[in-house]
Formats: C-alpha cells, sequence, structure tokens
C-alpha cells in the first residue's frame, strides 16, 4: 500500500494530475481508495472519493459485458453469426461474421463510410453499419472502433434482449451491484462529477505513428477517431446534455471504486453476494485472446478477447507489456486520456484509476502505468 500511495503522490508532485482516484476491490471488499486534488480547472473543488468522471472508452468495458451477459442469457456463443440476431447487418458481404469477430474488432467496422451518419443518431449509424461492405477482409487483421464499438454492441443488446444497452447496464449490473457508473448520467448526479480537462500540449510520451496517421486525411485511423460525425473535445463532454447522453463507446461516468468493484465482481468468478452475474463460460469469453497483432487503427500490437483488451503475449506465451499487470487472464479497458480498470482473475483484483487531466494518445502511459507496477511491486 505504501509504495502504490507514493506512485499515487508523485504523480501529484510531477504536476501530471488535477483530480484523481485509484480503487482496489478483492473479495467483495474494497482494498483501497486513494483521491487526491481537485475536480475544476480553477482547483477550488476538492475530488474525493466518490467524485464522479468520464472515463471515454473505459465505458467499452460496460458495452462489451451488456452484451455478453445478454449471450449468456440467451444460450447464444461467440460462433453465433451476427445475422441470426440482426438480419440486416448481413449485407453487403458481411452474412459470414461472427458476434465474436465482432467483439474483438475484426469485422473491419472501425470506421462508418457514409458521411452523414451522425454521432447522435443512432439509426443513421447502424443503418450506414448495415449496408457499408468490411473494410478490409476478415480474418486479416484487426482494427480497434474507437466510435462504432458502442454502436454495434448498442445494437446487438438490442436485438438479442430488447433493451438499450444503457439500460441494461443499470438493470442487470450497475442497481444490482449499487454502481455508481452510467453509460448516460442522471441528472440528479451531475453535482458530483469533475471537470474534464484537455491534455496539454507537450505533455511527454506521444505515439508517434499514431498521432501523424491521426493527422493524415483519408488514413483508417482519422476516419475511425472521425466517423460518424461529430466532434466530442474534452469541453464539449462538460455539457450537462450531452453527459446526460447514451454513449456506449466514450460515455460512461462513474468513480474509481464503482469500477474496481466492477471488475473484482468479474475477477471473482463471475458471483457477488451469492448472486452469479456471468457463467464460466461468459468468464472464458472475456479471458480468452481471440485475436493479436498490429491493430490497423492503434498502429501498435494490441490484443482482445470478447469486446476486453488484454496484454500481448509473444511465442512462448509471456506478456510484452503489462498494462494490465502481470497475469496472462487480467482484461479490462483503458480510456482516451489514461484512465484504466481491469479484472486480475488470478488474484481476485478489481483495478481502477480515473482522472480528469487528459493526456495524448489512446493508450495508458507512464502515470498508469506506474500505479499498475506499483501494485504489483514490479520494478
Amino acid at each position: 500500500m505504501a509504495r502504490v500511495k507514493e506512485a499515487f503522490e508523485e504523480n501529484f508532485r510531477r504536476g501530471v494530475e488535477v483530480g484523481a482516484s485509484l480503487a482496489v476491490w478483492q473479495g467483495e471488499e474494497e482494498v483501497f481508495c486513494l483521491a487526491d486534488g481537485w475536480r475544476d480547472a480553477a482547483r477550488s473543488i476538492p475530488w474525493t472519493a466518490d467524485t464522479l468522471v468520464l472515463v471515454w472508452s473505459a465505458t467499452k468495458g460496460l458495452s462489451s459485458a451488456c452484451v455478453l451477459h445478454a449471450m449468456d442469457q440467451k444460450g447464444l456463443d461467440l460462433s453465433t453469426l451476427v445475422e441470426e440476431v440482426w438480419p440486416e447487418f448481413g449485407q453487403n458481404g458481411k452474412d459470414h461474421l461472427t458476434i465474436g469477430q465482432v467483439l474483438s474488432h475484426q469485422a473491419g467496422l472501425s470506421a462508418v463510410t457514409d458521411p452523414t451518419a451522425s454521432f447522435v443518431d443512432h439509426d443513421s449509424v447502424i443503418g450506414a453499419l448495415e449496408r457499408q461492405a468490411p473494410l478490409w477482409k476478415v480474418g486479416e487483421g484487426h482494427g480497434y472502433g474507437p466510435r462504432t464499438y458502442g454502436f454495434l454492441a448498442d445494437e446487438l443488446v438490442r436485438r438479442i434482449a430488447g433493451q438499450h444497452l444503457p439500460d441494461y447496464w443499470r438493470k442487470n449490473l450497475g442497481d444490482p451491484l449499487g454502481l455508481d457508473l452510467w453509460i448516460g448520467l442522471p441528472a440528479e448526479e451531475h453535482p458530483r462529477v469533475a471537470q474534464m480537462l484537455a491534455a496539454r500540449m507537450n505533455c511527454g510520451e506521444v505515439e508517434e505513428d499514431f498521432m501523424q496517421a491521426l493527422a493524415t486525411p483519408g488514413s483508417l485511423t482519422q476516419k475511425a477517431f472521425t466517423t460518424p460525425k461529430g466532434t466530442f473535445s474534452a469541453s464539449a463532454m462538460n455539457n450537462p446534455t450531452i453527459r446526460s447522453a447514451s454513449f456506449p463507446s466514450l460515455g460512461g461516468i462513474g468513480s474509481a471504486a464503482a469500477l474496481a468493484k466492477f471488475y473484482a465482481m468479474l475477477a471473482g468468478g463471475g458471483t457477488w453476494r451469492g448472486r452469479r452475474y456471468f457463467s464460466e463460460q461468459a468468464l472464458g469469453w472475456m479471458t480468452n485472446r481471440l485475436f493479436q497483432g498490429v491493430d490497423k487503427t492503434l498502429l501498435t500490437e494490441t490484443a482482445f478477447s470478447a469486446g476486453f483488451m488484454m496484454d500481448p503475449v509473444d511465442t512462448a506465451g509471456r506478456k510484452k507489456r503489462m498494462t494490465f499487470g502481470p497475469s496472462l487472464t487480467a482484461f479490462g479497458h483503458p480510456g482516451a486520456g489514461g484512465s484504466l480498470a481491469f479484472a486480475d482473475p488470478e488474484n481476485g483484483f478489481g483495478f481502477a484509476y480515473v482522472m480528469n487531466q487528459m493526456e495524448t494518445g489512446v493508450l495508458p502511459k507512464a502515470r498508469a502505468i506506474a500505479l499498475v507496477r506499483a501494485f504489483y511491486g514490479l520494478e
């Protein structure tokens, strides 16, 4: 604990934090929750353990869990064809795509080709995704879908369970587990939310290939991060209307403790206080890598299970990096700007780090990695 607290405080001493929390749960109990700093740029409102904050793409872990939960309840499998539950999806060469391929970013749908599709219009995006062909031949790689993934997950839940994904999240997981974690924030919770702060210029590590591709018109990377149309800057995400909107790709808002508790439930075998939320089969979908390789969107090596990110491994089965700690079965999802949450089934931990001062790029950098390494005692 002392090592973790020192690493947490060091991020503040280095000036790379404004407000942040780090929480770990294990065995249905909170191990610790660190919180410090400020909720706002003016540094007038203290950050506390129950502060809520936008977690960007860490939302995808919640969305993936909803799809897998719905599949589990209906007796479906990762090999189930998407068109079996969503007939309109099977157009333009997508009739052979499985749910597993969609959830592991292999489906070639990391961007939308219809320029009229709008991020704030679910039906327009779903129609565009139904009509378009895969952007690459399935089986020839994977490419992270920063925006499209949430629409695909949401529509799968609607088709399988008949509910909007954010509603499914609260009914089946968020409310029963008592989580301060929403995809579409209720109005009464707005006073607890921290202000999201844009990344500073020259703020340290830069993913050069990724950043260059992101700035290149016509690149898959740029298309993936800009389609469907609609810009969501850090300042725009502070708008109360946007906070209350339901964006399963990137709109989750909650506390570090809630995220850690959620992942601790998954790490503990999918049960919580006598209630089973996920079967052993569903947990296997989370802990088994479905694809690994150089990501066509992020331009670095990534690995995915069914909707969750995992650390890549070498040919001997050893981890190439330890974003999610040393366990080979650890899985979770980072969020743009630095947030990170994951489950460690081997040790039963749920780990979550959230903050409001963003950094450049998508994957976790030194700030979050220092906390992971300190927690596990890694040199």
